[in-house]
């Protein structure tokens, strides 16, 4: 089995926290929420692992890389409330390799995935963190522009088919107005971004680069809700 290469594990930004140990790096992910450089290094530091585990579920690729995605959308949303424990941030032996394997299992048997031809995401186009953040912008977006980029992206609406359902549904918009709207819920939602994750994925040469017009590997957000499980903690010192 091939491990997937993700280049962004060699952007500058990440590659200088590569030093930083696991508890580093989470109580950093905690204490600067509006920085993804942290999740995305242990993203890096620990894709190969979740990756393995989650291809040998015996799911179809489309569905392992999709239940992949979602695994690390559901990691990020617990280590920003997760409590450490007690420990001195340079403690080597702190390790999240145990408990990213117990969570891992837990989604691999909890989750059930859609169809193949249900699934719109697309490792190659969207790597996790950047798909995480993207949804997390997504749901800072005023409800009508969020509805019009998920229309416009996850199911590839015309701007005329977007105003009529808005008419239907008493708002008086035209096709022009649409374009509009989206083109400026396009550009709220690359600035509501991380000024990183900005820098890692979005700038001129970064991998995995997005354009306006083409965010619908990044969008479909309507597979399962990973919410996230309570009374999660980590693993003490030492643990694996």
């Amino acid at each position: 089995m091939d491990i997937p290469n993700f280049p962004e594990c060699d952007h500058a930004v990440v590659k200088a926290l590569f030093e930083q140990s696991d508890y580093a790096l989470v109580q950093n992910l905690q204490q600067h929420p509006e920085q993804g450089r942290y999740f995305t290094a242990l993203f890096c530091r620990y894709s190969p692992v979740v990756y393995s585990l989650i291809r040998h579920s015996a799911r179809s690729p489309v569905q392992s890389d999709y239940l992949f995605a979602l695994t690390w959308r559901h990691i990020l949303n617990e280590l920003s409330g997760v409590e450490l424990p007690a420990q001195a941030a340079d403690a080597p032996e702190f390790s999240l390799q145990g408990w990213l394997v117990n969570l891992t299992a837990a989604c691999i048997n909890q989750t059930d995935l859609p169809e193949v031809e249900n699934i719109h995401y697309s490792l190659s186009e969207a790597s996790p963190p950047l798909w995480c953040y993207v949804g997390r912008s997504l749901d800072q977006l005023q409800p009508v522009h969020r509805l019009m980029v998920l229309m416009a992206q996850t199911f590839h609406w015309s701007e005329t088919r977007i105003a009529a359902y808005l008419q239907a549904e008493g708002t008086r918009i035209s096709p022009e107005q649409v374009r509009q709207q989206l083109t400026q819920a396009y550009r709220l939602l690359e600035s509501a971004l991380p000024e990183d994750i900005r820098a890692i994925y979005l700038s001129a040469g970064a991998p995995a680069a997005a354009a306006d017009d083409d965010l619908s590997d990044l969008l479909d957000l309507s597979g399962l809700d990973l919410s996230p499980a309570t009374g999660s903690s980590l693993p003490e010192p030492g643990s694996s």
